[in-house]
């Protein structure tokens, strides 16, 4: 079997295409098993996972639990508020304090942009980057791009725009990398207030017209408005950027063509886009939470696979 170029999953940046392969072909089986009646397999009865969330999560940190235990594997489960972090215990502390119960892969999310990077060169353990600060957040856009290879037939020559709040956005990111390694064409489109100056030099177009950049697109797929990484205004009203930037039923039908959407939630439903859309025929919301799992137990199995008993 052919193995991941790393060992860590620290961001879609150190990743090839070959890997991104893999880790489809891999989440391929998987899904297979999590859709029998027994959805659990032995492979990772050895191994030892800490979960460690900085930031509040609740859909990565439940389907990459879920995917842990479909594995097999033991899983310590663990949560800044409730911790020694409160009382200024420093970020390597914590995770060799858990390392020295014997842990192998470390899962972390993290306010701080290149948490994952750091705890990669300090500690003796297998990281998985599960989101940190607004840098980048791996998995997810692994699991978006399966899903438009899954609904699509492949990514490659595709035309997909990301939506929304894209300065504050890690899913952006990855989304970016994940896709261009696999030869899809990328689009951002939100407020100029909302895309980060360096955008250009990431190879992507840019348009602020939703319109025109729906009427390009195979695949939109729409961010939230981050509020909580906000600290001024960026847009006059949540109004006004639901006129402009929301997706609607109205907007689709509109388009002289269908194409898929999705959100990597959670769905501020209302403004970034309408029930009926998100809940339509053309929505892969639900499909993407799903691939989710899979895609992590990808992940977990192909780096397991290369830690040394």
């Amino acid at each position: 079997m052919s193995e991941l170029s790393v060992n860590h999953l620290l961001g879609i940046k150190y990743l090839n295409s070959q890997d991104i392969q893999l880790i489809f072909e891999t989440a391929d089986h998987f899904k297979e098993v999590i859709n029998r009646p027994i959805k659990k397999v032995p492979s990772l009865r050895d191994i030892t996972i800490a979960n460690l969330f900085f930031e509040n999560s609740t859909r990565t940190k439940l389907s990459f639990e879920l995917a842990e235990k479909r594995l097999s594997a033991d899983v310590i489960n663990f949560s800044a508020s409730q911790s020694s972090v409160k009382k200024g215990e420093t970020l390597i502390d914590t995770v060799n304090n858990i390392l020295s119960m014997k842990v192998d892969m470390v899962v972390m999310r993290h306010p701080n942009p290149g948490a994952s990077v750091f705890l990669s060169q300090h500690v003796n353990a297998s990281i998985i980057n599960a989101g940190d600060g607004a840098h980048e957040h791996p998995t997810q856009a692994l699991l978006d791009s399966y899903s438009i290879r899954e609904r699509l037939g492949e990514v490659q020559g595709k035309n997909v725009v990301i939506v929304g709040d894209i300065l504050h956005s890690r899913v952006a990111l990855s989304n970016i990398f994940a896709l261009q390694l696999q030869g899809a064409n990328v689009m951002v489109c939100g407020p100029k207030t909302l895309l980060p100056k360096y955008i250009d030099k990431l190879g992507v177009k840019v348009e602020t017209n939703l319109k025109k950049a729906l009427q390009w697109c195979d695949v939109a797929n729409m961010l939230r408005v981050q509020n909580e990484r906000m600290d001024m205004t960026y847009f006059p009203s949540t109004r006004e950027y639901t006129q402009q930037y929301g997706v609607n039923r109205a907007l689709l039908n509109s388009l002289d063509k269908e194409i898929t959407i999705m959100h990597p939630g959670p769905i501020n439903r209302g403004v970034e886009i309408t029930s009926d859309v998100a809940d339509s025929k053309q929505a892969i919301i639900l499909d993407q939470v799903q691939n989710g799992v899979a895609i992590r137990m990808a992940v977990i199995y192909l780096l397991a696979s290369k830690i040394k008993h």
